[in-house]
This record gives structure tokens, sequence and C-alpha cells, in this order.
């Protein structure tokens, strides 16, 4: 086989979901009524925000060929902190600071650093103590959303000060802020998974763990790191889903965890780990919320997203397993 038609098939194994991506915004401006508008566009890539962020830690996870379940809770939690914390009504404690402006970079880093400590209790079970990641995330999945409600007594707080709430209502360029906070997290992980040694290394550490003490690669150290990412990125995520609801209630964010783990998988990262691209995982989650909000405007039931989703899952590894083969057959 020529290196050209190699690097063809490459590139379409690679992009796959981007060609869905197209085909079903064509489908849908042609068929669906009010799809085809600029608002529309930009709306679905500002819902698409929370799981985007969301999911690129899920992703680095899954690449380094572990499974984080906990990014949901996780999310909650961080989102549950910046309510009690700094919101005016409810269980809010309406912590202020001066100048105001510090509260949005003060809270963003009480998030951040919620997230990356269920991270680091999860890669600590995982990594040092060898035990299954599917059981601690799972159990992490459990008893973070307790504390959630430990700590809210199930109430809410609402009502975030004005210097957090202007990252939810801002625009520049004609889209909302939040959107191009969720490109340009993944322009940024995008670049460190493909362009930096710790990128690589999560990549090899996935698809070859046997070369990885090999070449001398200290695994663990790059598996740990994977998951307090994962735990920092929810904590960002559940940070933006306070600002955007204004507050926090228990069970913020129920759901995000299938939609996040959806788009993982559509967006061709392999479960078997080693596989895998951030772009491709933006694609999916754009996916997901354009047929979401498709069906939406055609007034159908939620549950047909539900049906979507799980059948375009089922696909994408059934896709996933066919590319394994195929790249075996033809490269």
């Amino acid at each position: 086989m020529t290196p050209a038609r190699r690097a063809t098939i490459e590139f379409l194994l690679d992009n796959l979901v981007w060609l869905m991506l197209i085909v079903v915004l064509i489908v849908f401006s042609l068929t669906v009524p009010r799809f085809f508008q600029f608002g529309i566009f930009a709306n679905i890539i500002e819902q698409s925000t929370f799981v985007g962020v969301m999911a690129i830690g899920l992703a680095i996870v899954i690449i380094s060929g572990n499974l984080d379940l906990s990014v949901e809770s996780t999310a909650a939690l961080a989102a549950m902190v910046t309510g009690l914390l700094f919101a005016t009504q409810g269980i809010g404690l309406g912590i202020a600071l001066e100048p105001a402006w510090l509260i949005l970079p003060v809270s963003l880093a009480i998030a951040m650093l919620v997230g990356a400590a269920v991270g680091m209790a999860n890669g600590f079970f995982v990594v040092r103590l060898g035990m299954s990641a599917f059981i601690v995330t799972l159990a992490s999945f459990i008893w973070v959303r307790g504390l959630v409600v430990a700590i809210s007594g199930g109430r809410s707080a609402q009502s975030l000060p004005a210097a957090i709430r202007v990252v939810g209502t801002a625009d520049i360029l004609g889209l909302p802020l939040l959107a191009w906070i969720s490109v340009g997290c993944f322009v940024l992980f995008s670049f460190i998974m493909a362009k930096t040694p710790f990128g690589r290394y999560v990549t090899l550490v996935g698809g070859n763990l046997e070369a990885t003490y090999r070449a001398g690669i200290n695994s663990n150290r790059i598996l740990f790191v994977s998951f307090v990412l994962a735990g920092l990125l929810a904590g960002v995520a559940g940070w933006l889903l306070a600002i955007r609801t204004s507050g926090a209630t228990a069970n913020l964010g129920v759901g995000m965890l299938f939609n996040a783990f959806a788009a993982v998988v559509i967006g061709g990262v392999s479960l078997k780990g080693g596989i895998g691209k951030l772009p491709g995982v933006y694609a999916g989650v754009l996916l997901l919320y354009s047929i979401h909000t498709a069906i939406n405007l055609m007034g159908l039931p939620a549950h047909y997203t539900q049906m979507i989703l799980g059948a375009l899952v089922l696909a994408a590894v059934l896709l996933d397993t066919l590319k394994l083969r195929l790249r075996e057959k033809l490269l």
C-alpha cells in the first residue's frame, strides 16, 4: 500500500465522526423547521459546554486504558461547593471578596481543587493500590453524590454574585463566552495530547503498557495524573454549570455521565485504550446536542433522544471494532 493511500485511510478513520456531524447538520437543516439558524448553532455549542469539558478528562482516562465513572458526581460536588460558598440565597454563605472580581478566579480555583481531590483519591486507589478503576470510580460516583446531598441537606444554593454570573451571560463575536471556554479547553488539551510528551505517554500507556516499561516511562505517574486531570476538568464543568444555573441543587448534573461517555465513544476513543483524539470527542459532543436540539424543535418526546443516543453508542462501539480490524488488515 502506498504512503498516500495509507494516510488517506488513516485520515478517514480518525475523522469519521466529523463527516457524520456534517451529514447530520445538513439533513437537519433541510428537514427540521427553524434549525438552520446561527442562533441554533450557537445554542448547540453553548449547551454542549458542560458535557464537553467533562468529556475531555473522561477521554484522557479512557485513552490511558482506564475508566472514570465519577466525573458526573465530581462536577456536582464542585458546583455545590461553589454555590454553598458564594451564593447569596438558600444555603449559600454569600462570601464576598474585595475587589469583587476576585470571586471569579477564587471560585474557579476552589472548584478545580475539589475536582482534583476526587481525582487524586481515584488515582491513589487505582494506581497505588492496584484496584479496579471500574469499582473505584463507581464507588466515587456514589459517595461523592452522597456528599453533595450531605453538605446541602437536600436544599439549593441560589443567586451567585454578578462577578461570577458574567461568564454565563457574556457574548464574544456573537457566541456565548461559555462556548468559547469549551472550545478553548478542547484546543488546549488537544495540543497537550498531540504535541507534548505527556499526551504521547498517555496514548502509549493505554496502547501498550509493556512498551512503556521498556522505554523507561513512569506509567504509574501518567495514570495518576490522568485521573487528577479528569477530576479537575469535572470540577471546571461543575463550576460552569453552577454559573449557568446561578447556583446548585443536590441533583445537579444527573445524567451528564452518560452523555459524556457517549460523546467519547462516538468521538472515536477506543474503550480498549491507546486510541482516540480529542477533536473527535468534540465532534461527538456536538453531534449529540445537534440531535437533542433537532428533537426538541420537532416537538418529539424526550425519550426519542435516549433511544437515538443508545443506538449511536452501540454503533460507535461496533464501528470501533471494525476500524481496528480494518487497520490490522489494510495498514
